[in-house]
């Protein structure tokens, strides 16, 4: 035991966790900037070799897990999926491009500008967790790369943080700092000169930055596969020239009260019931479309979508007191959604037990809820009887029905293949009619962050019942699909970096750092102690929380403005606006992690645009925060 009990105090003693937070940390940023390991794994690693050796404790290495601003990340992931998911990302987005075309350089202006906006008076984790999915919208109808506009929507958030007082955290305390030292708090709109300026000389600076260290990406990017659309698919089949919608003409009708198989409807009339669709519904009701099913009970009020010939199903509808409704598109086609329903095509593969016996031997309907509309042979199409035809190798059947069926089918027999992912097919499928309803719920969201003091419900709380409301109206297509929308990357990248924020603070690194850059200048004059203040938050944010990095560096601004006789305001404001201007990493801050797999970009890709960016940031903030903030 007594070896083991000195290995324990030798970890304990300060110089040697110095050290080993040092190699830690030194590690970490190598291994980050050769890219050859995931960086949720270097996050992790960093923090397992800081816990084992003792540095910090259990407590202090899942901290980050447990952390409001990693919760918060969490529950604006799924909000901003289900933005997307319910097509309202596309409808905004189609807006914007209404101002700036398809040009990428009015794109990426357009971009910068809004998200500073909206960045002012909301979260920049919020605002790009709301933004994300609609710049991706943006990106892929515009024909533009998303590396071209990822980043300059993470930088764009932190620049527009500065605008307002309640805009990003640092200005928070910097203000509650001079109050406490009985100095005027700074005023909502006090940071606003300083943050135009930076939003004027980012947009300014990162065009060029991005064009030439981004160009070659945003090249590849732009190459896209032809994707086969659903549409598409009902188009080859010629299956629109047999689509109806029929609904009851009167309050009465031979459908009321009776099941689909009490009227054997495709037996009576050779016409195929596809969906019905109901009234009366609920937000909470997530279903808008039903397949048909032998229980299936038709109600007053339901809209039948049918497929057969125009002779066939209006027999079915006169004998049913049912109208057949026109469409109002330019081709007065009716068109299938496929909210819960789906299409999909299968392959009948050689050896397959189905071969040579006919198609209703299958049982499709009856095991998987799906209805076979087609076959295709030969590149020939066949709608009529298809339920005696007797199959053949290498016949394509056209599917219809639940995406789950579909899903299912896909697992479950050897004797056919379905094309394609059912999976991915459904989740790329916008759910159209639930965008009022995510529309609403963010509205309400971003509302309750805004005025979180007002109404004394933190950020946290907002996100989270945002998130369950999407899942519960249906704006995401199930929990699972939640659960698919969340960036578990840059979540653990974030939580994972924290414990290394808490030993740098531990072992006083930080604070080591601060004091013997600051004190070594206070003989230069304000203005080189003020660069003094601006490069160790600078290069403490890059690292750790800028939240963090505005309360170990507020103290000690404010004692170098003190020694110097001068008004700390410039010096408080430096470490604010240094604190949010951090672009050099992806870990620096939570948006910069966010676009990290949506652009497509390395560690490096970040140190390539976002340093030279945080410099010149820096010079232009040290010259224009005297004008405002004098001394």
């Amino acid at each position: 035991m007594e070896p083991l009990f000195s290995l324990s105090l030798w970890l304990g003693s300060q110089e040697v966790q110095v050290g080993i937070t040092l190699f830690t940390f030194a590690a970490a940023i190598i291994a980050f900037m050769f890219s050859k390991v995931r960086s949720d794994i270097i996050a992790l690693c960093s923090t397992a070799l800081l816990l084992t050796t003792g540095v910090i404790d259990s407590k202090a290495a899942l901290a980050g897990f447990s952390n409001s601003a990693v919760v918060i990340m969490i529950g604006l992931f799924v909000v901003g999926g289900a933005i997307f998911q319910t097509g309202l990302a596309r409808m905004v987005s189609s807006r914007l491009l209404k101002l700036a075309g398809t040009d990428e350089k009015r794109l990426f202006f357009l971009v910068m500008a809004v998200t500073a906006c909206v960045a002012a008076f909301v979260s920049n984790t919020g605002t790009v967790a709301l933004l994300l999915p609609i710049v991706l919208a943006m990106s892929k109808s515009a024909g533009v790369s998303p590396s071209t506009l990822m980043m300059p929507l993470a930088f764009a958030s932190s620049m527009g943080g500065i605008l307002t007082l309640i805009g990003t955290p640092p200005n928070l305390i910097v203000s509650n700092y001079l109050a406490e030292n009985n100095l005027p708090q700074l005023g909502f709109f006090d940071f606003t000169p300083i943050g135009l300026i930076c939003v004027a000389v980012g947009m300014i600076c990162l065009w060029p930055l991005c064009r030439i260290f981004l160009g070659k990406k945003s090249k590849e990017g732009i190459e896209k596969k032809e994707e086969r659309s659903l549409a598409n698919l009902l188009s080859e089949y010629h299956i629109e020239d047999c689509l109806f919608r029929l609904k009851a003409n009167s309050n009465h009708s031979l459908l009321e009260g009776r099941t689909a198989a009490e009227l054997d409807i495709h037996k009576n009339y050779g016409v195929t019931i596809l969906e019905v669709r109901r009234e009366n519904r609920s937000i909470f009701n997530n279903v808008i479309q039903e397949t048909v099913k032998a229980d299936t009970v038709f109600s007053m009020g339901d809209t039948l979508y049918v497929l057969g010939y125009r002779d066939q199903v209006e027999n079915f509808a006169q004998r049913h007191n049912l109208t057949i409704l026109a469409e109002e598109n330019t081709e007065g086609r009716t068109k299938l959604d496929f909210y819960e329903i789906g299409l999909a095509e299968a392959l009948i593969t050689p050896g397959s037990s189905l071969i040579n016996r006919p198609l209703r031997a299958a049982n499709f309907k009856e095991r998987y809820g799906l209805n076979v509309l087609a076959i295709k042979r030969n590149g020939h199409y066949k709608f009529a009887d298809i339920l005696d035809e007797n199959i053949s190798n290498g016949d394509m059947l056209l599917m219809h029905g639940s995406w789950k069926g579909i899903e299912s089918l896909a697992k479950k027999s050897r004797s056919w293949l379905v094309i394609g992912r059912p999976e991915d097919d459904a989740e790329n499928v916008p759910l159209n009619h639930k965008a009022p309803i995510a529309a609403t719920i963010m509205l309400l969201m971003v509302l309750a962050m805004v005025f979180e003091k007002q109404i004394g419900v933190p950020a946290v709380a907002s996100v989270i019942v945002a998130g369950l409301l999407m899942v519960l109206t249906g704006c995401t297509r199930s929990v699972d699909g939640a659960y698919k929308m969340i960036g578990w990357e840059s979540i653990v990248l974030i939580a994972g970096m924290m414990p290394m924020s808490t030993a740098l603070t531990n072992t006083g690194i930080s604070k080591w750092i601060a004091e013997s850059l600051v004190g070594s200048l206070n003989d230069m004059g304000p203005i080189a102690v003020m660069a003094g203040v601006y490069l160790v938050t600078s290069l403490l944010s890059t690292f750790i929380s800028n939240s963090a990095t505005a309360i170990l560096v507020a103290p000690i601004a404010w004692a170098a403005a003190e020694g110097m006789g001068v008004n700390p305001e410039p010096f408080m404001v430096t470490a604010a606006v240094a604190a949010s201007a951090c672009f050099a990493t992806p870990i620096c801050t939570p948006p910069n992690a966010m676009v990290m797999n949506a652009g497509h970009y390395t560690f490096m890709d970040y140190v390539k645009v976002g340093l030279p960016l945080q410099i010149i940031m820096g010079i232009v903030a040290l010259f224009c925060i005297p004008l405002f903030f004098p001394f």
